[in-house]
């Protein structure tokens, strides 16, 4: 299970004192402990892969911000966790993968236009989850449905 991964990587990443990975991980696993006690519920490695996909969109958004500022000391940084938090995601579909689900999906609900994008990206999404992000998705359902 994904969480017991997660507990296992941090132990070894304060044997090895690897101190981005350890606050890397740290940072996930409180992530998850949050939801766990603001729901009072158990996430399972769905959830979690979520809870992961997440963190890596926030890293990816803050990259372009660092970038901006000649900070590159903090895009090393950034760059270090978003490889790190990859590790636990599923591979991600490459542009014709997405664009093979997505097209099934537009012929399935006989979508035409843009009027129809909502109902596409609800079932893309639901289709190929944490396999891409969602602002990959949305380029291929505008690509296809214009």
């Amino acid at each position: 299970m994904l969480k017991e991964q997660l507990m296992q990587d941090l132990k070894d990443a304060m044997k090895e004192k690897d101190t981005v990975k350890k606050d890397t991980v740290q940072m996930v696993r409180a992530a998850i402990l949050q939801i766990e006690k603001d729901k009072g519920i158990e996430v399972d490695d769905t959830k979690i892969i979520e809870i992961i996909a997440k963190e890596v969109k926030g890293k990816k958004d803050a990259l372009v911000d660092f970038e901006k500022g000649g900070r590159q000391d903090l895009i090393d940084q950034t760059n270090s966790e978003i490889e790190i938090l990859s590790k636990y995601l599923p591979k991600q579909l490459s542009k014709e993968e997405i664009k093979e689900i997505v097209q099934t999906i537009v012929n399935d609900l006989g979508a035409t236009s843009m009027k129809d994008m909502g109902p596409v990206m609800k079932e893309a999404k639901n289709k190929i989850g944490a396999g891409a992000d969602g602002r990959s998705i949305n380029e291929v359902v505008k690509e296809i449905l214009t």
